[in-house]
């Protein structure tokens, strides 16, 4: 009897619990907390990582401010704590060999420096002081020095003499039409700007000009950054220095060009690094890379380790004994992605190499002795490589063996493991999952047994979710193309509720589960009463290269089949009301509705986000412009029509949904000129359509942008589709 009343009580308590759960808030935005940034101690027994939140800004009424910082666990759930805080982030954390300091980045007066901090006691003290910045930290492997770098503007390069002994302009041309050889850079300072007076004085006005910030005088090719327009470039270059108060750095790089995603060789010498292939061509249309060996003694010297025309070279790992090289390597133009290679390394010097077949896009490359075989067995002789890859909808952990080739998925495609790091048998990993957004994990090298570090996201737990259900589609190429299914957070027995078709940008891009970008939107507009249906339609990433290639010369009509008919089979739901579905997407995506609703009308309302709507202009107003070239031609050639065939803006007169367009005005990776056209075009036809443009926000709105007008965003998707679907909604689609 005794068991029986308690049984009753507990069931009570759970339907209760269950009962109390609240929906998803649109200002749940701000409770989300982001893992990131994990180093393991060298004798595995700790970890730092990083944890990014959203802050409320107390200078700022209603405005909000990103924060990073540092936090230590010893690998036990619950026992996180901020090694940082204040209103200074702190990233980029990085263990001594002897697992006694860290070093960091933090901010001061506008620029990354270099920290230490002991974790025996005491506090972090300024390691660098860099006129140019410090950042990307690297431990020699005796400890005594960091090397990291810096970035450099083409005008501090020029009066540079350590980094540009000769004070010339660099080897490749900077393209100034009626100049050779760069001789316009060096001016005679003792003439006077005058723009009445000589060509001299003229041309010495101009200068001032620009300095004045009165003219921006552009004749590079990526003239476009993420918001402002960037006549010059800017060039990372590395460094070195005793990890010393007081310390001077020791340049380790020259030149008009940029070092990146450096390693240090095992035995101290000098580090392996990815730059240009071709230092005669203008980095703007070089898209070859090369690994080289910058050595550690400052001389300046660089020796090419892998190149090849037509190949990037990327994401040099050495593994600890020094003999062995990955990397990551795809060829420089086209629809392609990254694939993993193998190396024997003698010295600097690599051979036999050769790609491992997987047919996955790589990364965050990671050697670690081959861990044990079993409880009881001797250790496997060599290393291991871990490394992640978006894959099916998640993002899982692999493990590749370099001896076999073979590799190993340790994680489900339902869950993603966004950042990790692993030391022995011992893997620290931020996981990703319907349950919780992010978290820190602690598993084994099998990823058998997971336990749960930390509780940044408990709050999760009070919140009523909805669960996807995975579907899939074959399309009219045969391809398998996944899709999910959520239902109404709330749904009542009986009721119908309106879908929502949400689609993802890239368009390599994929959604899944196991992907973080989405789970609150997708969980808000559940909560609000909507059911939401996502697929990864051919040229998704994820699914191998020939599913990525499967859009080229074909972005509308191909993709398009592929999420109407997620949305056809969505829409067979019982507690679906075929007459109230809803359409949006971003970037990509926001081409992909447009396209949609200019050749289907079953949507009582669209909401385009960001996006393209002639590829024509979006060769010169967006950064991303090598999009045109590599999935369709140059307007130019002789195959321009395709151009045309595939733009939105083509069949503007056939959209008569009603449309809500939104642009960022800062927006430099699709620019915003095209969502002007498609809005005017449509206010001409007199057609039902809103334009929202957001002032000062770039294309990453949705993601890193400023939190108001990400909120704003989410609540615009919300209201202008209740306008046509709600309850009490009043707007008709025009016939």
């Amino acid at each position: 009897m005794l068991k029986q009343t308690f049984f009753l009580f507990f069931l009570t308590v759970q339907l209760v619990c269950a009962q109390t759960k609240t929906k998803v808030l649109v200002t749940d935005l701000t409770r989300i907390k982001q893992i990131g940034g994990i180093e393991v101690s060298p004798d595995g027994k700790q970890a730092v990582y990083t944890v990014t939140t959203i802050e409320p800004n107390p200078d700022q009424k209603e405005e909000y401010e990103y924060k990073t910082h540092i936090y230590l666990t010893g690998l036990k759930s619950g026992d996180s704590k901020a090694l940082t805080r204040g209103a200074e982030s702190a990233r980029q954390a990085v263990w001594s060999p002897d697992g006694q300091r860290i070093a960091f980045v933090r901010t001061i007066k506008g620029k990354g420096q270099i920290f230490i901090m002991p974790l025996s006691g005491g506090e972090a003290w300024q390691l660098t002081n860099s006129t140019y910045g410090a950042s990307n930290p690297l431990w020699s492997p005796n400890g005594k020095q960091i090397a990291f770098t810096s970035g450099v503007t083409t005008a501090q390069m020029l009066t540079d003499s350590i980094l540009n002994p000769t004070k010339n302009g660099p080897l490749w041309s900077l393209e100034k039409p009626g100049f050779s050889n760069n001789n316009f850079i060096k001016t005679d300072k003792k003439i006077k700007a005058n723009p009445d007076g000589s060509l001299a004085e003229i041309r010495a006005y101009l200068n001032k000009d620009v300095e004045d910030k009165k003219a921006k005088v552009i004749n590079r090719l990526n003239f476009q950054g993420e918001s402002t327009t960037e006549p010059d470039m800017t060039f990372t270059h590395m460094y070195v220095t005793d990890v010393t108060e007081g310390a001077t750095p020791k340049a380790l790089t020259r030149g008009f060009w940029s070092f990146q995603a450096a390693n240090w060789l095992p035995n101290g010498q000098g580090l392996l690094a990815v730059t240009d292939r071709d230092s005669l061509k203008h980095p703007d249309r070089e898209q070859d890379n090369a690994i080289v060996f910058i050595p550690a003694n400052g001389s300046g010297n660089r020796t090419v380790v892998l190149a090849e025309a037509g190949k990037s070279y990327g994401s040099p790992e050495i593994s600890p004994d020094g003999k062995q090289l990955a990397f990551l390597v795809s060829p420089s133009e086209g629809v392609n992605f990254s694939q993993i290679g193998l190396a024997t390394l003698t010295g600097t010097t690599p051979s036999n190499s050769q790609l491992v077949t997987f047919d996955r896009a790589a990364s965050n490359l990671t050697w670690t002795p081959m861990p044990t075989s079993g409880k009881g067995k001797k250790a496997a002789t060599g290393y291991a490589i871990y490394f992640t890859a978006s894959a099916n909808g998640g993002a899982p952990l692999y493990r590749l063996d370099p001896a076999t080739k073979q590799i190993a998925q340790l994680t489900p495609f339902e869950s993603g493991v966004t950042n990790f790091d692993i030391v022995g048998d011992q893997v620290v990993f931020a996981k990703t999952e319907l349950a919780n957004p992010s978290e820190l994990y602690l598993t084994n090298a099998e990823a058998k047994a997971q336990t749960k570090l930390s509780n940044h996201n408990d709050w999760v737990a009070q919140r009523q979710l909805s669960t996807p259900e995975k579907r899939t589609y074959k399309n009219s190429l045969g391809q398998t193309v996944d899709y999910w299914i959520m239902k109404p957070t709330f749904a009542e027995a009986g009721k119908k509720y309106p879908l929502l078709l949400n689609m993802h940008g890239g368009p390599t891009a994929m959604w899944g589960p196991g992907e973080a970008s989405m789970w609150h939107e997708f969980q808000y507009m559940c909560s609000q009463g909507y059911g939401v249906v996502y697929a990864n339609p051919r040229g998704s990433g994820g699914y191998g290269l020939n599913f990525q290639r499967a859009n080229i010369k074909d972005w509308g009509t191909g993709p398009a089949e592929d999420v109407l008919a997620a949305a056809t089979d969505a829409a067979k739901e019982a507690w679906v009301d075929t007459s109230r579905q809803v359409i949006t997407g971003g970037s990509y995506a926001g081409y992909l509705t447009a396209w949609i609703v200019g050749h289907d009308n079953r949507f009582k309302a669209a909401f385009a986000q960001r996006g393209v709507y002639d590829l024509t202009t979006f060769l010169g107003e967006g950064n991303a412009w090598r999009l045109v070239p590599n999935y369709f031609a140059y307007p130019w050639s002789a195959e321009a029509k395709v151009l045309d065939a595939n733009s939105p803006y083509s069949f503007v007169q056939d959209i008569r949904t009603p449309l809500l367009i939104k642009h960022g005005e800062n927006d430099l990776r699709t620019g915003p000129i095209q969502s002007e056209m498609m809005y005017k075009s449509l206010k001409i036809l007199g057609r039902p359509v809103e334009y929202v443009r957001m002032p000062g926000a770039t294309h990453e709105l949705s993601r890193t942008g400023n939190v108001r007008q990400r909120i704003d965003r989410m609540l615009r998707i919300y209201e202008f589709f209740e306008r046509y679907v709600g309850p009490d909604a009043q707007g008709l689609t025009q016939k």
